[in-house]
């Protein structure tokens, strides 16, 4: 059995700051994937939602609050959550159930109205939740971290401000050029010198905004997509939703400590690596390969971190690939065609599915002015809080 499904539809409620209802933008976004995949409604067997936190009662059952939105005609429904990797696992949970024979074709949907500023815990009092602990322990907002693991490749391999510039102005060149984005305005390096610090060393363009927005997708076996009159689709060939190995020695956010070494040796590759690793091997090719990738730049200095961790360069050499130009459009392979979350912002259960919704675009040759020429395989990156990996290979 191939573990290959079609993509047949993909798309997206542009992002910003709208102030209306989560559920207002990810029945748009079903709907624009309903009408690119050319597929009823009516036809979905399955719905799987990603599940926002933010958003009360309907928020944890996403799967049938898009389903009701969008009009109960007897669909199963799934919701999951996981954190920042809900729309990878949202997409891995109807790939299985379209290989397991449950659904000839499913609907996936994340859409978040996300608050002003960084994301905080939930209220409440909860001792033994390490994320609330990291807010009340060490003050350690999203930013605060983001800022260490700045401060870390810059003590390990030199990274300078003007690197970390460098991929926000890539990202904005390229989020210009997309209709659906956010921010669609071009920046300089001294643009985002002069921007306010947040957390040193980064500063305020260096640094994801929180984002309202949706993404959506219609998956299907590849017998129905033939059915449908689609040849040859945009195919999903890996899921990797991997977990951490022990002993994890980089402190890596909610947790604020690491595992002891003394007793075992670290595990060859870093959690993140892993999650590229585990998708590589699922599809069966390697980085060489790729056309373009996706990752998750909640800030500059991180995007240059998945670069190392998709197998792109080795560690330290991220810097090297953007002052070469080697991830812009038009380079060896272009990271973040989209525009990435520099120009998006996090809209959390969404993130993941824009990824792959980019991905289906250009190796469709639809993604316009920010085209990638000849793409052909394409890899996204994203990572959860408490341990959820999230990667996704698409090929064409």
């Amino acid at each position: 059995m191939t573990g290959d499904i079609a993509v047949l539809g993909a798309g997206m409620h542009p992002w910003g700051k709208w102030g209306r209802s989560f559920v207002e933008y990810g029945s748009a976004a079903a709907r624009a994937a309903l009408a690119d995949a050319d597929v009823d409604w009516r036809q979905i067997q399955s719905v799987v939602g990603a599940d926002t936190v933010r958003a009360g009662y309907p928020g944890y059952v996403a799967g049938a609050t898009f389903a009701q939105a969008l009009g109960w005609q007897g669909a199963r429904v799934t919701s999951v959550y996981a954190a920042c990797a809900s729309g990878a696992q949202a997409i891995g949970a109807a790939r299985a159930q379209i290989l397991a024979g449950l659904a000839d074709v499913v609907l996936v949907v994340g859409a978040d109205s996300a608050p002003k500023g960084f994301f905080a815990p939930a209220g409440g009092d909860r001792p033994d939740d390490p994320d609330w602990l990291r807010f009340r322990v060490l003050g350690a907002t999203n930013p605060a971290y983001f800022g260490l693991f700045a401060r870390r490749r810059m003590a390990l391999y030199g990274d300078t401000l003007e690197d970390f510039a460098q991929v926000k102005v890539k990202n904005a060149a390229a989020g210009a050029l997309n209709p659906l984005a956010r921010y669609r305005t071009a920046v300089s390096a001294e643009d985002v010198a002069a921007s306010a610090v947040v957390a040193d060393p980064l500063r305020l363009l260096d640094i994801c905004a929180t984002s309202d927005g949706g993404a959506a997708l219609v998956l299907s076996s590849l017998d129905y997509a033939r059915r449908h009159g689609v040849a040859d689709p945009v195919r999903i060939r890996a899921v990797s939703t991997v977990t951490p190995v022990y002993p994890r020695t980089v402190i890596d956010l909610p947790d604020i400590a690491t595992d002891s070494a003394v007793a075992v040796d670290p595990p060859a590759l870093g959690f993140r690596a892993s999650i590229a690793r585990a998708a590589y091997e699922e599809a069966g090719l390697g980085p060489d390969e790729l056309s373009l990738a996706e990752v998750y730049d909640l800030s500059t200095a991180l995007e240059l971190e998945w670069y190392e961790d998709i197998g792109l360069c080795a560690a330290g050499e991220a810097a090297k690939l953007v002052r070469e130009g080697a991830t812009a459009i038009g380079g060896r392979i272009p990271v973040n065609p989209s525009g990435g979350l520099a120009s998006f912002g996090e809209a959390v259960p969404a993130q993941a599915i824009a990824q792959v919704c980019e991905l289906t675009w250009q190796l469709r040759g639809a993604a316009g002015d920010r085209q990638v020429a000849g793409a052909r395989a394409g890899i996204t990156a994203n990572q959860g809080l408490f341990g959820h990996g999230s990667a996704v290979v698409a090929v064409r």
